[in-house]
């Protein structure tokens, strides 16, 4: 809720004067400006954006981080939108913003499932949540591939397109395309993709932040200290809870700047698209936008069936994750603030939370799933390629283990993606076609899959009685 600090002439001055200078300066650069090098006006036009957005923030209003954060987003799709590739030079700040969350990602994982696995005290119990959690992910997976087949068949976004529109499409995004796939490895047998998992070095998994090598040894390494004497085991556990307390401090830290990270980013992702690919795309951007809040409507009315969480609650408790998923498109950046929100929101204990949210980070992709039932269907349809219902049951089945085998290589997105479109027969030239719009999908589907990690964290809470456990004060 927005609150009016008391007046002070000078700061509103203050910032009628970088507002409206910086707008001049992105839209009309004065003459007598010529005579300053072009770094130095990018810097001085940056500089009085950023600290009209300061002023707005902190000394004109009163509002908390949520509401500073979707103002960031409004106003950062305002100004890429009136100053199109020119506002791409604070982008920075944006990459920033997402790095210092990306720092703690590894060591917070590490150390929280480390505590996590041990502090659940028994083999038994660590199979019991791990067998429920696993099980979610896998059905909610499926569920999510097949509403996005289901509206793609309904309302058939890729019949009809325009062939110079589709040929312009193949032509301006090819080179993209290649690359993507340069990358990725599209030969992967369920036995490689196994022994993928097991690192052969933890500190080469812990440098290259291969995440599923991470958990795989965090989780052994807990298991293995809840077999070994409680004297000995007491110490190394005390130093990863300690570090993981330290990780969630920087979080904390780190949060305060989310909104201009937030501003910076939008900016740069609305200014950076054109309007007439955009429009041409439109229909396969609202298909699979609407199956995505499909989704997001659906977790809330799941989490009352196991949990009893009122519908708005369980909405507002997650809102902060979901904003911060939505700017930064990573699950594995919006990771700390996820487990933030669960523990401190939703009250699911941390025992449950540093176990489930961490292994749904890297393995949990039902927004990226839904994507790829659309996209397949999509491109199908754009290329005139029938998908009778074997077809479309593979898609669902290959998306749904490719969600969770191919979650240690680079690129899981593409590669996922890939390896549907093989699977059925779909040219992956195709990918061409949706790399426009991929940046601004990326936003709602990442948004999608935070919410089903909390999901995930309040039904295993509540079946295992860890829910509505206050965190321990700071």
């Amino acid at each position: 809720m927005l609150k009016i600090r008391p007046f002070n002439i000078r700061i509103y001055l203050l910032f009628a004067f970088s507002t409206s200078l910086s707008i001049l300066l992105y839209l009309q650069p004065p003459d007598w400006m010529a005579a300053i090098p072009w770094s130095g006006v990018q810097v001085l036009r940056a500089v009085l954006l950023f600290l009209a957005l300061y002023l707005l923030f902190t000394r004109l209003f009163d509002m908390p981080l949520h509401t500073k954060i979707l103002l960031g987003m409004l106003l950062g799709g305002l100004a890429g939108f009136f100053f199109h590739g020119a506002v791409s030079e604070i982008k920075p700040v944006g990459t920033a913003f997402i790095r210092l969350i990306q720092m703690i990602v590894v060591p917070l994982v590490l150390a929280s499932l480390i505590t996590g696995t041990a502090s659940l005290g028994d083999i038994k119990k660590m199979k019991r949540i791990g067998s429920k959690t696993l099980m979610y992910y896998l059905a909610s997976t499926a569920i999510a591939i097949t509403i996005g087949l289901f509206l793609a068949n309904l309302i058939q976004p890729g019949s009809g397109m325009d062939p110079e529109v589709q040929a312009r499409l193949l032509e301006n995004y090819s080179g993209q395309a290649g690359e993507k796939l340069a990358v990725v490895p599209t030969h992967l047998s369920p036995v490689e993709t196994f022994l993928n998992i097991i690192p052969k070095n933890p500190f080469s998994a812990l440098a290259g932040a291969s995440m599923l090598q991470v958990i795989f040894f965090a989780i052994f390494t807990g298991i293995a200290l809840t077999l070994i004497p409680r004297e000995k085991s007491a110490p190394v556990i005390t130093f990863f809870d300690g570090l993981n307390d330290a990780m969630i401090k920087i979080v904390v830290v780190v949060i305060e700047i989310a909104p201009y990270g937030v501003f910076a980013l939008i900016a740069d992702a609305v200014g950076s698209f054109g309007i007439d690919i955009l429009l041409s795309l439109l229909k396969y951007t609202i298909v699979t936008i609407i199956g995505l809040f499909m989704m997001i409507f659906l977790y809330p009315i799941v989490v009352r069936m196991f949990s009893g969480i009122p519908y708005m609650e369980f909405l507002r408790g997650v809102r902060e994750a979901q904003l911060i998923a939505f700017s930064t498109s990573s699950s594995g950046a919006t990771l700390p603030v996820t487990m933030e929100v669960c523990e401190k929101n939703l009250k699911v204990s941390n025992q449950v939370a540093s176990f489930v949210l961490p292994l749904g980070a890297t393995v949990n992709m039902d927004g990226t799933a839904l994507y790829q039932g659309v996209a397949s269907v999509f491109i199908a349809q754009v290329y005139g390629i029938p998908l009778d219902i074997g077809a479309q049951l593979t898609i669902v089945l290959t998306a749904t283990l490719a969600s969770i085998g191919t979650a240690a290589a680079p690129g899981v997105g593409m590669l996922m993606l890939v390896i549907v479109l093989q699977q059925v027969g779909i040219p992956l030239e195709g990918i061409a076609l949706i790399l426009a719009v991929d940046r601004l999908l990326d936003m709602f589907r990442t948004t999608v899959n935070v919410t089903s990690d909390a999901t995930a964290a309040v039904i295993v809470a509540a079946t295992e009685n860890q829910l509505g456990i206050e965190p321990e004060k700071d």
